[in-house]
C-alpha cells in the first residue's frame, strides 16, 4: 500500500534510521514507478549524488555526494510534541494497557468490568504531565506542535524544554510550541537545521520569560538572530556555536539583557567583528573558542587605560584560535571587569618554552585576572609573577629610557607598547635595582642557592640562623629541614617570610608543594617559623 506523503513534505526534516536529512524533491523519477523523495543528508557520506539522476537535475545539494532518493515509507516525518513527551515519560495509552489499567480485569474465570476506568487513567496521566517542569525530548523525532492549545492544557507547569536533535524544520514550529508554555525559561533547540524569518515579522510573546536559549548547529545567521531577538526581551544566555556565522552586526535595541554569548566554532572574518558586540551593557561572559580570530584590539584606550568597550565582561574564552602576538594579551588588561580568561592553544603560547614562565607572563600582563585557564591565581602567585616580570624586562626598560629618577624616567613608546603594565609594576614594587638587572645567569647550583635568615618570633631567646637553601626546594622539604634543626614536628610549622622590599608585610608560604622560587624569595630575606 502506498504511503501518503505530507502535503508540506518539501523542505521538511526527515529521519531514516539514524540518519537525518532535508526533503529537497517530491515526485517521480524518470525510468521508475511511483513517488520518490529527494533528500539532502546532513552527513554527505549517506548520499550518492548531487541530486541528479541519469543526466536530469531533480534537486541541488551543497555536497557533490550529499543527496539520494528514498521511498516515502522509508522516511520518518516525526510526531507532535505531546506524543513525544508521553512516549518519553511512559504516559501514553500503550503503557496503560501494558500495566493493566484498562476497563476490565480477570479474576480466575470471572471478568470484572470497572466502569469509568478509562477516564480515571486519563486523569492520572493528566496529573503526571502537569507535574513535569523539566522536559527532555531529545532525539524523539518531534516535528510539529500538534493540536492548538493541547500542550497548554496538558503540560501547564513546564519551564525547561530540551528539543535538541529532532525533526523541526522551521522557527515557526518552535514558536507554536513555546506559545503554549506560559513560563518557559530554558529552551534548547540545537541540532535542528531549520528555516528562520528573513524579514521582520509579528513579534510573538511566546518567549517573553525566556532566559536561556541554545541554537547550536541550527544554521542560523547573525542577521536572523537579531530579527528573532526582538521577541526575547529578557534573554540572559544565548548559545550559537557551529552555525557558520562569519559576519556580525551591532545589536541595536535587542539582546540588551544578555549576560552570556557563545559564538564558538564560528569562523569570524576578523577580531574587529567583536567591536560590534562591545556595547552590550550586561554581557559578563563571551565564549569565542575556535572562531579563527588572530588579534584583539581596543583602539579607544591607550597604554595603561581602560576601554569603554565590554563594560561588564568578566569571563572571556579565546582558546583554540590564531592569536600569535603578545600585544593581544596586553590589550586584555584594558577590559575593566575581566576576571577569568581561557587562552590555551594559541600560537603566542609557543613563544615561551617554559609553561610556568608562560603563565607568569600572562598573569603579570593582566592586572585584575583571578582565574587563568580554569586555575585560580593565588595572591602569592600574582606577586611572584609580577616581581619576576619586573626583573626580566628591567634591562630592556633601562635601555628604552627608563630611569630610577622619576624626572628622568621616559621609556620609549615601543617599550610601553610591548610592556604597558611595566610602569604600574614599578609603582607597586619600586623600580628594579641595578643588582637585579644582570640578566639570567647560568643555572649552576651556586646561582640557585638562597642565603636566608631563619627566625622564631615565638622564641626570641633563640638566635637567628643563616641557611643556604636551593630555590627549587619545596616548602614541605624546608619544613622537614627545620624540624631537624629546631626539633619541632614539621606538620605543625607555619612559615612566612619578610623582605626589605615589602616593609611591614609578611607573605605566607602556604603551599607545601611549591618551591621557594614560586614565592619570589631572594637572598637576604627572613623566613619566620611559627607553630
Amino acid at each position: 500500500m502506498a504511503v501518503a506523503v505530507p502535503p508540506d513534505a518539501l523542505g521538511r526534516r526527515v529521519a531514516c534510521g539514524t540518519d537525518y536529512g532535508t526533503v529537497r524533491y517530491v515526485g517521480s523519477v524518470s525510468g521508475t514507478a511511483g513517488i520518490w523523495l529527494g533528500v539532502e543528508w546532513d552527513d554527505p557520506q549517506r548520499g550518492k549524488h548531487d541530486g541528479s539522476y541519469e543526466g536530469t537535475q531533480y534537486f541541488k545539494c551543497r555536497h557533490p555526494k550529499g543527496g539520494s532518493f528514498i521511498r516515502p515509507n522509508k522516511a520518518n516525518f516525526g510526531v507532535d510534541f505531546l506524543t513525544a513527551v508521553k512516549d518519553r515519560y511512559g504516559l501514553n495509552d500503550k503503557q496503560d494497557v501494558q500495566y493493566g489499567t484498562g476497563s476490565t480485569v480477570v479474576f480466575g474465570t470471572k471478568t470484572v468490568e470497572f466502569v469509568g476506568m478509562d477516564s480515571v487513567a486519563e486523569q492520572q496521566r493528566q496529573v503526571q504531565l502537569n507535574r513535569l517542569v523539566d522536559i527532555s525530548v531529545r532525539e524523539c523525532a518531534v516535528s510539529h506542535a500538534g493540536q492548538e492549545e493541547e500542550i497548554s492544557r496538558t503540560c501547564a507547569n513546564m519551564r525547561h524544554i530540551n528539543l535538541s536533535k529532532n525533526l523541526i524544520s522551521s522557527w515557526e514550529t518552535v514558536t507554536a510550541i513555546a506559545s503554549q508554555v506560559q513560563n518557559l525559561e530554558t529552551l534548547n533547540v540545537s541540532e535542528n537545521k531549520m528555516r528562520f524569518p528573513s524579514t521582520s515579522t509579528f513579534i510573538s510573546s511566546a518567549f517573553s520569560n525566556l532566559k536561556i536559549l541554545a541554537l547550536n548547529q541550527t544554521e542560523i545567521t547573525w542577521t536572523e538572530v537579531l530579527l528573532c531577538a526582538q521577541g526575547w526581551p529578557v534573554l540572559e544566555e544565548l548559545y550559537l556555536s557551529s552555525n557558520n556565522i562569519t559576519v556580525l552586526e551591532r545589536p541595536d535595541n535587542v539582546l540588551q539583557t544578555l549576560k552570556l554569548l557563545d559564538l564558538s566554532d564560528n569562523q569570524l572574518l576578523d577580531g574587529n567583528q567583536l567591536h560590534l558586540l562591545a556595547q552590550l551593557p550586561r554581557l559578563e561572559q563571551l565564549i569565542l573558542r575556535n572562531t579563527g580570530i588572530s588579534s584583539i584590539h581596543f583602539p579607544d584606550a591607550g597604554f595603561g587605560c581602560k576601554t569603554k568597550m565590554f563594560p561588564s565582561l568578566k569571563r572571556l574564552a579565546i582558546n583554540d584560535n590564531e592569536i600569535s602576538q603578545w600585544s593581544s594579551i596586553n590589550e586584555l588588561d584594558k577590559l575593566p571587569s575581566l576576571r577569568a580568561l581561557q587562552c590555551n592553544n594559541n600560537p603566542f603560547m609557543d613563544t615561551e618554552k617554559n609553561p610556568e614562565t608562560l603563565i607568569q607572563l600572562i598573569i603579570a600582563k593582566i592586572s585584575q585576572l583571578e582565574v587563568l585557564n580554569n586555575c585560580e591565581i593565588l595572591p602569592a602567585e600574582r606577586r611572584g609573577a609580577e616581581l619576576d616580570y619586573r626583573k626580566i624586562f628591567g634591562k630592556d626598560w633601562l635601555e628604552a629610557g627608563g630611569h630610577w629618577n622619576p624626572e628622568k624616567n621616559k621609556p620609549s613608546e615601543e617599550f610601553l607598547a610591548a610592556h604597558p603594565r611595566y610602569p604600574a609594576l614599578c609603582l607597586k614594587y619600586g623600580a628594579p635595582e641595578e643588582g637585579e638587572l644582570k640578566g639570567r645567569q647560568p643555572l649552576t647550583l651556586k646561582n640557585q642557592l638562597l642565603t636566608l635568615t631563619i627566625k622564631c618570633p615565638e622564641k626570641p631567646e633563640q638566635k637567628p640562623v643563616e641557611k643556604k637553601l636551593p630555590e627549587s626546594m619545596t616548602i614541605q622539604k624546608v619544613k622537614g629541614l627545620l624540624y631537624r634543626l629546631l626539633k619541632i614536628p614539621g606538620s605543625e610549622l607555619k612559615l612566612s617570610y619578610e623582605s626589605s622590599k615589602l616593609e611591614g608585610k609578611e607573605v605566607e608560604l602556604d603551599n607545601d608543594l611549591k618551591p621557594l622560587q614560586f614565592y619570589s624569595i631572594e637572598s637576604g630575606d627572613c623566613v619566620l617559623v611559627r607553630w
